[in-house]
């Protein structure tokens, strides 16, 4: 919960990077710059660093150099909280992104989101948490 302190004895973390594999890295570079106007922060040709916020980054690999092979289906999601949902989803839309779902309000968990895929075949899910207190954990 947002308060607690963390075990000092554990080694501090500076920032976070998920990575995503591709066979192609020239689509995904022009969706994570272009479509969802993230910063690149990093750009070492195989593999490219963006900055989401604050200190959440994602990076794209190109699967011939990487560490891990792009697979046909992939089992991770990538959340993006965001404070408005329908102006992602109305931007998505018309930069022509493949959506997987409509705006839907889950109200047992009080979250407004989205799912939509990447060139890669990434899920990403556009979230918004409608219980403010519970929103302000994730600023």
């Amino acid at each position: 919960m947002k308060g607690e302190v963390a075990d000092r004895s554990v080694p501090s973390v500076q920032s976070q990077i998920t990575f995503f594999y591709y066979h192609d890295i020239e689509p995904a570079e022009r969706f994570y710059r272009d479509v969802l106007g993230f910063e690149l922060v990093e750009d070492q040709r195989w593999a490219k660093i963006y900055r989401v916020a604050g200190n959440g980054f994602v990076g794209i690999v190109s699967g011939d150099r990487g560490f891990h092979q792009p697979r046909r289906a992939n089992a991770v999601l990538l959340t993006l909280v965001v404070e408005d949902v329908a102006r992602w989803y109305e931007h998505l839309k018309e930069s022509g992104v493949s959506l997987l779902t409509e705006v839907k309000e889950m109200e047992k968990i009080r979250v407004r989101g989205f799912f939509l895929r990447d060139p890669g075949g990434y899920t990403i899910e556009i979230q918004q948490f409608l219980d403010p207190a519970v929103a302000s954990r994730f600023v």
